[in-house]
């Protein structure tokens, strides 16, 4: 269970485990916003959420698009095939590895189901008969955090 890390002006910022947040209430960078009641860690009731004492400038952070992951991929697709629009559980290279494409890029990568995946192989798009239902773009920061 993680807990949420909330900026001064209430926007998320990310997730931490529950004993980095009593360090950071202890620390007094943060304080409670939110708690479970009756449950306890230590002498400070088990928080939820907590929020900065202090505003942490984020610029760094949203000039240039998220690295790229896999998990991010599948976000960014909504968790549905590329290809035929089921649900997906793994990531399928538009250009495969072996013709040259890129192995993390948002451009060259897409959610797919393990049967289109299967179908598709290390052939090109136009080889397997297939198409793309999306088109691979880089997300924004908005996009993965939704």
């Amino acid at each position: 269970m993680g807990v949420l890390v909330l900026n001064a002006s209430m926007e998320p910022l990310h997730t931490v485990s529950v004993p980095h947040a009593v360090r950071m209430l202890v620390r007094r960078v943060a304080e409670i916003h939110e708690a479970d009641t009756g449950a306890k860690f230590g002498h400070y009731p088990l928080p939820r959420v907590v929020r900065l004492v202090r505003y942490v400038v984020m610029k760094w952070r949203y000039s240039r698009p998220p690295r790229w992951s896999r998990r991010g991929v599948l976000q960014r697709d909504h968790h549905r095939c590329a290809y035929c629009g089921r649900p997906a559980d793994t990531v399928d290279h538009v250009l495969p590895l072996s013709r040259g494409g890129a192995r993390t890029s948002w451009l060259n990568t897409v959610a797919c189901c393990a049967r289109c995946n299967a179908a598709k192989g290390s052939r090109l798009l136009d080889e397997a008969g297939l198409r793309l239902l999306v088109t691979p773009h880089a997300p924004s920061w908005f996009e993965l955090q939704a």
